[in-house]
């Protein structure tokens, strides 16, 4: 297993439930009690529930869990699993009457490859949670990346295999900094050089996103809503509500980096901040540090990415030249 993990972080927990066969899944990110977080959302495309929740101004409370999940809005519904499953797990605000989960949760659209014939539901978002494990996790076509894809200008002909992939690093004060990333983006996903590593594929080579917009336009003809990017940045520096915020704020340049185009009016690109505040640290080297993880989150999701339900990855395309 990778060591470029989001359970690099201490005390942070990851869980999937996948289904290959049918192309969809959820992941499950568990933070230790106490652990605050924001979230940033982008573009014109975002399903999520309860984001106001942990809006940057919003309340100081605790996060319970985060879920991402595939099955467009329908895998929203996964979320009242993770929160039953908080709830027995003395997880959420204590109201008097009872203790209220606050499991904010953002979804991918992978209708298109699962056919429609699974969406996560409640007893997914529950089974996720029971996986969920402080050591390495799994990367690549699992979870929430079972069904995710990229490169969509030249629609479902052209497209290649996304899926989960992680980074992480120690800075030199000791602070942690990892990012996990759920990649099912229209546009192209780019090495550090701007090399396409996965995307449209056409006539044996890559269709620059970019540059073939310029002159035409893209061909699938409802494109809206369908693309993602999810992230989760982790910290155990020790971050406010608003400090997180400005996390997840400046870790959206990890998907401009990563991804062209990204944030577009087809794309609903969500980063949640999560700090479990175990050590004095710097919101702009979280910030900073957190793009560039986002970054290398993207790129590790469609290296480690294999084909699911016929769809090829960067990888399979660039050897065989189709």
């Amino acid at each position: 297993m990778p060591t470029a993990v989001l359970t690099a972080v201490e005390g942070i927990a990851v869980g999937h439930v996948t289904y290959s066969d049918d192309g969809t899944g959820c992941t499950v990110v568990i933070p230790p009690l106490g652990t605050t977080g924001a979230v940033d959302v982008r573009g014109g495309g975002a399903g999520t529930r309860e984001t106001e929740a942990v809006a940057p101004l919003a309340g100081e409370r605790d996060i319970s869990a985060i879920l991402l999940a595939g099955g467009s809005a329908f895998g929203l519904a996964a979320a009242s699993g993770v929160a039953r499953w908080c709830e027995r797990d003395g997880r959420g605000v204590d109201t008097g009457a009872a203790r209220v989960p606050i499991v904010p949760a953002a979804v991918i659209y992978d209708l298109g490859l699962s056919g429609n014939g699974r969406r996560p539901d409640e007893a997914d978002g529950e089974a996720a949670c029971l996986a969920a494990r402080m050591g390495p996790h799994a990367l690549g076509s699992v979870g929430a990346g079972t069904g995710a894809t990229v490169g969509k200008v030249l629609g479902q002909r052209g497209w290649c295999k996304g899926g989960i992939g992680a980074a992480s690093c120690v800075l030199h004060d000791g602070v942690t900094v990892a990012a996990l990333a759920v990649v099912n983006a229209f546009g192209d996903v780019v090495d550090a050089d701007g090399s396409i590593i996965a995307g449209a594929w056409e006539s044996g080579g890559f269709v620059d996103a970019g540059r073939h917009l310029r002159t035409r336009a893209p061909e699938h003809p409802r494109l809206a809503g369908q693309n993602t990017t999810l992230a989760v940045v982790a910290t155990d520096a020790a971050l406010t509500r608003a400090e997180a915020g400005q996390v997840a704020r400046m870790a959206q340049a990890g998907i401009c980096r990563a991804v062209i185009p990204a944030s577009t009016l087809l794309d609903g690109d969500v980063v949640f901040a999560l700090s479990t505040g175990a050590r004095r640290g710097s919101t702009f080297l979280c910030g900073t540090v957190g793009a560039e993880m986002v970054a290398e989150a993207i790129r590790d999701a469609v290296r480690q990415a294999t084909a699911v339900r016929g769809v090829p990855t960067g990888a399979e395309r660039s050897s065989s030249g189709g």
